[in-house]
């Protein structure tokens, strides 16, 4: 049996796809899989899957963070020969046909190492902005999908294929969520989450307004591990995490989030109206960028860290603004899975 080898991680979001390509493949049984990754979040959301994995130890260029940032990166040179070393001998120990990369600083000493071992590769970049380690590996693969079109051109061998969406994501239905997690059919449910961790920001700022909030809707929120609170509120249910993501938006009628790709493409391939709140800080810009590109086309709201006490007025014009939920409902995105499941089974078959 032919073999793929994926990596990629350091958040949920450069993992989440490899996954929905693997549940994929896996059900297809044309390949064996198995993964490179740190001692991270990938390695907990792989080990759900029980997939032959190999772990290495990897430096993160550290955004900002003054003199002592500065200090850590220095060491970033030789502790990346280490990792390159690490993710060399994986590479020997599985023997994998085709390595996939899902971007993130795990992934590059895997694709450096499988380039040194003539290991073809491949990746896919979620942001409408070229991460750092896929504008590195990109000089090593033989091809880099891209979630947006115009991403694609900025990329030699770049080829537009949209996002990874996961299966379960797209199958799941309203009236079987709502069923689910004990709701009505007419009542208006507004889902709030924060990404992999939670947001402190986010879960702040809804609880803020919590009250006026739950007098008009009910509000799915959830708000990461430890950060549930004590709570009587009527309509307000709380979550540490959702493992059934699908039923979640489902059960939906407005989603307020961060704007990761991942999170963003499968919002809009349910056709979801969505409040995106981009992370600010210590980043290089993605998710403001990727939310400015779906407002520029009318398909969600775009609302900034320093204005959620807008956050029940902006909430309450999403749902009554018509126009929105039409362009959302006509939307044409789909999951980018075939197109790169595709090329990967070609590769198999060289």
């Amino acid at each position: 049996m032919k073999k793929i080898l994926f990596t990629g991680g350091g958040s949920a979001g450069h993992v989440v796809p490899n996954i929905a390509l693997i549940e994929e493949i896996l059900s297809s049984g044309k390949a064996d899989v198995c993964y490179i990754g740190t001692n991270g979040i990938e390695k907990r959301i792989v080990s759900e899957w029980k997939l032959p994995y190999f772990e290495i130890e990897c430096p993160k260029l550290i955004r900002g963070g003054g003199f002592a940032g500065l200090k850590r990166n220095l060491k970033i040179p030789a502790a990346f020969f280490r990792a390159v070393k690490q993710a060399k001998k994986g590479l020997q120990t599985f023997k994998p046909d085709v390595v996939f990369s899902k971007g993130g600083f795990v992934a590059l000493p895997v694709v450096i190492a499988a380039k040194k071992l003539k290991i073809p590769c491949y990746a896919h970049e979620s942001d409408f902005s070229i991460g750092l380690a896929n504008k590195i590996s990109s000089r090593f693969c033989k091809r880099v999908f891209t979630s947006f079109p115009e991403t694609a051109k900025k990329l030699k061998r770049g080829a537009h294929s949209g996002a990874p969406i996961k299966r379960s994501v797209l199958s799941a239905t309203r009236a079987e969520a709502r069923r689910k997690f004990g709701l009505n059919f007419n009542e208006t449910v507004v889902l709030v989450f924060g990404g992999g961790s939670g947001s402190e920001t986010i879960n702040r700022a809804v609880r803020k307004h919590l009250k006026t909030l739950t007098e008009k809707y009910t509000l799915l929120h959830v708000c990461g591990k430890g950060n549930v609170v004590e709570s009587n509120v009527k309509n307000y249910r709380q979550f540490e995490f959702v493992t059934d993501m699908g039923g979640a938006y489902a059960a939906a009628d407005l989603v307020v989030s961060r704007a990761g790709a991942g999170t963003v493409f499968e919002i809009l391939a349910l056709k979801k109206r969505a409040i995106l709140i981009p992370l600010e800080g210590q980043t290089r810009g993605d998710q403001a960028e990727n939310a400015a590109y779906f407002a520029r086309q009318g398909l969600c709201k775009v609302l900034r860290q320093s204005e959620l006490d807008q956050l029940p007025s902006v909430i309450e014009n999403a749902l009554k603004d018509e126009p929105f939920k039409e362009r959302v409902l006509s939307s044409s995105l789909k999951s980018g899975n075939a197109v790169i499941l595709r090329e990967l089974f070609a590769e198999l078959s060289k």
